[in-house]
């Protein structure tokens, strides 16, 4: 039975051929074992985290690489047709160029992740750094791959000089036609450089006032204070003038306060020092930088400017509602009162003549 032919081969060379691929599977789970409870113990004993990176990256194309290996002995050794021995070496000519560069994609995708990510900066610039970092771990990927696809490719005897003078054809004629998209691609790459707001910053931009949700490649992302999605493309949002509130060192707020006009001087100054000692009331009210004066006369009232500031990551709510009510309450106290649009009318009593009174 042994000597039986199949497909031109016996059963014996069949049996041969399958156990070369068992062992293979075999070998390759030992490799997986050694290299979990071997291999991984001892690289981590050692400062340098390269070799346990080397060592992680290599185990799966090195399995991938013994199987193939192991495929072709088995394959080698029986008699098959010409056609498909050549389809076999035609197919192991991209696999083997292949396996290379899967190793070498890995291996610059795990470098990344451990010598580049951890320093990016500090918590407030890590989301765009996240997004910066993973726009140029593509574009490395992509052109390992590129090159790898380009060697598989010459190996089985492809014109490549030849593809890649037709692709430069078409690629001129897909740039003509995606201008914009390539405006809003170096747009992007401007922000990410450029860096004039975060993932989490509230910007303003033309008409709209929001929150930065995503910046991608092609288009900015902001949710509203209405709570509506914005997408934004990224060439407006470089040409266009962007306010970054977040960015803001402190909050400015301006009041205008009038008191009627029977407020004695005495009773002015008093309402000036009210203000000015409102840092002393209010917690997050600066009190290094304020304007209080004395300002105007008015069709009805006298009007004093209070400019203060609050502090960087105080609520802009709350704060401004603690002054107003403090305002409030001390001018109460000092019998302040606010003015509000009035008129006074003056009648003169004239003396009327009897005579043509009747």
């Amino acid at each position: 039975m042994t000597e039986q032919l199949f497909y031109g081969n016996s059963f014996h060379n069949w049996l041969i051929s399958f156990f070369i691929i068992v062992g293979a599977l075999v070998l390759n789970k030992v490799i997986v074992l050694l290299n979990k409870y071997v291999i991984q113990k001892l690289t981590s004993k050692t400062n340098n985290r390269l070799d346990d990176i080397l060592f992680k990256m290599l185990e799966a194309p090195v399995l991938f690489g013994i199987m193939l290996f192991a495929i072709w002995i088995a394959a080698k050794r029986l008699d098959l047709n010409a056609k498909f021995e050549h389809f076999i070496f035609l197919s192991y000519q991209i696999l083997i160029v292949i396996n290379i560069t899967w190793f070498v994609a890995r291996l610059i995708n795990a470098l990344i992740e451990e010598y580049w990510i951890p320093k990016t900066g500090d918590v407030g610039h890590k989301k765009l750094d996240s997004h910066l970092i993973s726009i140029i771990r593509k574009t490395f990927l992509s052109i390992i791959w590129s090159i790898g696809g380009v060697m598989a490719l010459n190996n089985i005897g492809v014109d490549v000089r030849a593809l890649l003078g037709t692709l430069g054809i078409g690629g001129l004629a897909f740039a003509l036609a995606a201008q914009d998209t390539i405006k809003n691609i170096f747009g992007g790459i401007t922000i990410f450089t450029d860096r004039p707001f975060r993932i989490g910053d509230r910007v303003k931009v033309d008409k709209y006032d929001g929150f930065v949700e995503d910046i991608g490649i092609r288009s900015t992302r902001i949710r509203t204070l209405d709570k509506r999605l914005v997408t934004i493309p990224n060439f407006k949002m470089v040409d266009a003038p962007i306010e970054n509130v977040s960015e803001e060192p402190q909050r400015r707020i301006l009041m205008k306060l009038g008191l009627t006009y029977n407020t004695t001087p005495e009773k002015m100054n008093e309402a000036m020092e009210i203000l000015k000692n409102m840092p002393d009331k209010v917690r997050n009210v600066d009190n290094k930088e304020m304007t209080v004066a004395f300002t105007d006369f008015t069709d009805f009232a006298l009007i004093i400017t209070y400019i203060y500031f609050i502090r960087k990551n105080a609520d802009v709510m709350e704060t401004p509602s603690q002054v107003n009510t403090e305002i409030l309450r001390s001018f109460n106290e000092a019998g302040l009162s606010f003015a509000f649009p009035t008129q006074t009318v003056y009648l003169e009593k004239q003396n009327i003549d009897p005579i043509l009174a009747t």
